[in-house]
């Protein structure tokens, strides 16, 4: 399998890129996209040195710059002539004030949602060329909403709202790219998202407040927390299953109990299809690229047709 593992460097995308480097003979490739060239290189070498797998590359990718996830996706796509999975992972968690990237955006909406959206309808083509069946995996939690008159949170700003909003977006977009694909006869791609059922011991508790910290650090102790390295046994089947199992999965909201995957039950705001192609549009918009948004065109034409 050739996966592609947006922040792959620390915490859950390192983790699930980590255990799936070392799986099945080490016979999978591994791409992680990352923003530090310094950090992605350090990774690799860690992941050679200690799964002995030599097909892990690197895609540098900003995601906060939308300039930057449109020559990512050039080079991808001349580099790699096909895609099993790809894991969305990436994103920004505590942030102590609000800042706009230089789109124009809050940086939580753009580096968790808005850069995946673009990144993922533009590899599509790589997924559906899949001999293994193409998956799309997003790391997404319960709860949240989208603040529709205030999107960018330039009123009303608060790190954690801006990370749900960014989670409802996420879980209302795999939905939609579920029931775009269900109805294409010759091409199956499955659209998964999955809860961890316990944090996970990131970096990110590197740059919260002391306080938080400290807190953090008693919870590990009583168990609350998780490895990364367990992190990724928990969802390495998601990505090795075979074409059959996932597409089981897919449109569907997962979480991890008892070692056996189930389903948890979707908000209804999640499953309003007028909701979801507000947000689309205004996806597009905001992303602003041509072929973006002409791939959008063949897939709502292609769901008209299907009808």
């Amino acid at each position: 399998m050739k996966i592609m593992v947006t922040g792959g460097t620390n915490g859950m995308g390192k983790g699930v890129a980590k255990v799936l480097a070392a799986t099945d003979d080490h016979s999978h490739e591994i791409i992680i996209l990352c923003r530090s060239r310094e950090l992605g290189e350090k990774v690799i070498q860690e992941f050679k040195e200690t799964t002995l797998n030599e097909k892990v590359s690197l895609i540098i990718c900003d995601l906060t710059k939308l300039s930057d996830v449109h020559n990512a996706i050039n080079e991808i796509q001349s580099k790699h002539t096909f895609l099993d999975g790809i894991f969305i992972n990436a994103g920004l968690g505590y942030a102590a004030k609000r800042v706009e990237t230089e789109d124009g955006m809050d940086p939580h909406f753009q580096v968790n949602y808005l850069s995946h959206f673009m990144l993922t309808l533009n590899l599509l083509s790589l997924l559906e060329r899949s001999q293994s069946g193409g998956r799309v995996i997003f790391n997404v939690t319960e709860g949240g909403e989208i603040y529709w008159d205030d999107m960018q949170m330039k009123i009303d700003w608060g790190y954690e709202a801006g990370i749900q909003q960014a989670m409802v977006a996420k879980r209302m977009f795999l939905v939609k790219l579920h029931d775009l694909y269900k109805n294409k006869h010759n091409t199956k791609i499955s659209f998964i998202g999955f809860q961890i059922p316990k944090t996970v011991w990131s970096n990110q508790l590197n740059i919260i407040p002391a306080p938080m910290r400290m807190m953090a650090t008693l919870m590990k102790l009583f168990g609350r927390f998780i490895t990364i390295e367990e992190c990724g046994e928990m969802m390495a089947p998601l990505f090795t299953e075979t074409q059959k199992e996932s597409l089981k999965k897919s449109g569907k909201f997962i979480t991890l109990k008892n070692d056996e995957f189930i389903e948890i039950k979707e908000d209804m705001v999640i499953l309003n299809q007028e909701l979801q192609e507000k947000l689309w549009e205004i996806s597009l918009k905001l992303c602003a690229d041509e072929k973006t948004n002409q791939i959008s065109k063949s897939l709502f034409n292609l769901e008209q047709f299907d009808e």
